[in-house]
């Protein structure tokens, strides 16, 4: 019994742990726009960002439910499953944020949970129709939805404010993104925070610490708002330039088009129960907004190195999981070669974090990317702006002057 209490007391170490790199690594998704225009200074923005995530975290339990109770099967996992899931979960969050990558850490923890199952009692632990329907489809579907919306509410807003005053406008969409901003935080404690509460329940249901079918203890809702909330207000400022500089430029419109759209498609997601990417869905608004003012653009490659990570996350976690897993199979120095595994490999991605040090100083500046094929084409066959040139001026005299400067001479010759 005091070896379960002690595998139990790391799963839900490991499980907070958890939540707090989801705190920095998703902080992005409510704030990025907001720092990236302007409208917050990035520590300002930060903090108020992880209140408004502790705040949310007690609105709801149904993503919670969705985990604990839905996605596998509780007769089947025991807390040393729930471990490895975890470490899969920690090392992908911990690899994306290093590269600067916006990856989904619900879809890592989604991945390293069914990994670690499958290795544990095989493919019939996993319930596939919850898999398919509250995870997959709304993985396809939010950045969908939320892009869509957020390009129609840029060219609405644009459109309705062409004859606003330009400096009041300015400062109205400042406003209204700080607004929305908070709303996204508030939606990412509902839905996020939910995940690791899931987790640490299940866990407690399979340790015998808690009946079946049990929602989250009010102990563990706590911990779990506090973790997260720490986690966003120390700031993944990688992920933050990625985000709000590298992804499109935004203007204040732009901004608070996407964050609305964006919360609003997480906040109906927490309700139906859908353990939804608030990545995703934030991504795929930012990217709408950029669409939506004329003139904007998305910086495709950066998009297609996001798109990529986001599909690799359910295997590559779901891959560190199962082999976690296999390795505590092995009794409890199982259990301690992977826990020194994680500690290692943390510590060795944040002494790579450290030869490039992005913070809130710097956090805006961000290389311009190369201009495309298609962008280089462009610029080559547009016709050159109406009006007399600086250089057409420049050369009119000097050739004028020519003949000024040989009258002397042909006159002195004559004479």
């Amino acid at each position: 019994m005091e070896s379960f209490s002690l595998i139990l007391a790391i799963v839900v170490v490991t499980a907070l742990a958890f939540d707090f790199t989801n705190g920095f690594h998703d902080t992005a998704n409510a704030m990025a726009t907001t720092i990236s225009t302007g409208a917050m200074r990035p520590k300002i923005a930060v903090a108020m960002s992880a209140v408004l995530n502790l705040v949310g975290a007690f609105l709801s339990v149904e993503v919670a439910n969705t985990i604990s109770k839905g996605l596998v099967d509780e007769g089947g996992i025991r807390p040393e499953v729930i471990f490895a899931a975890l470490v899969g979960a920690i090392l992908w969050n911990l690899l994306t944020w290093l590269v600067g990558l916006p990856s989904s850490s619900s879809h890592a923890l989604m991945g390293g949970l069914i990994g670690a199952t499958i290795a544990s009692a095989g493919v019939g632990a996993v319930h596939g129709d919850v898999l398919v329907t509250k995870v997959l489809i709304p993985a396809i579907a939010a950045p969908l939805v939320a892009g869509i919306a957020a390009l129609l509410a840029t060219r609405l807003t644009y459109s309705l404010g062409k004859k606003a005053d330009g400096n009041a406008s300015k400062k109205g969409y400042r406003a209204g993104q700080i607004a929305s901003a908070g709303l996204v935080s508030l939606a990412h404690g509902t839905n996020d925070a939910q995940k690791t509460m899931g987790v640490i329940t299940l866990a407690l249901v399979a340790g015998g610490a808690v009946a079946p079918d049990s929602d989250p203890p009010m102990w563990v809702i706590l911990s779990a708002g506090l973790a997260i909330a720490l986690g966003t207000y120390l700031g993944g400022w990688r992920i933050i330039r990625t985000m709000g500089k590298g992804l499109t430029d935004l203007q204040p419109q732009q901004g608070f088009a996407a964050q609305t759209s964006a919360a609003t498609v997480i906040l109906a997601s927490s309700h139906l129960g859908f353990s939804l990417s608030t990545t995703h869905s934030v991504s795929g608004a930012v990217m709408g907004a950029g669409l939506g003012r004329k003139g904007g653009v998305v910086r495709w490659s950066t998009a297609t190195r996001m798109f990529v990570a986001w599909g690799l996350t359910l295997p590559a976690a779901a891959l560190v999981g199962a082999l976690a897993e296999y390795v505590t199979g092995f009794g409890n120095w199982g259990t301690a070669v992977v826990a020194i595994f994680l500690i290692a490999s943390s510590a060795v991605i944040w002494k790579l974090s450290r030869r490039e040090v992005v913070d809130h100083t710097n956090v805006n500046e961000v290389e311009e990317e190369p201009a495309g094929v298609v962008t280089t084409a462009i610029a080559a066959v547009t016709p050159p702006p109406a009006g007399p040139s600086e250089e057409l001026a420049a050369t009119i005299p000097a050739q004028a002057q020519a003949p000024a400067d040989r009258k002397p001479s042909t006159t002195t010759t004559t004479v």
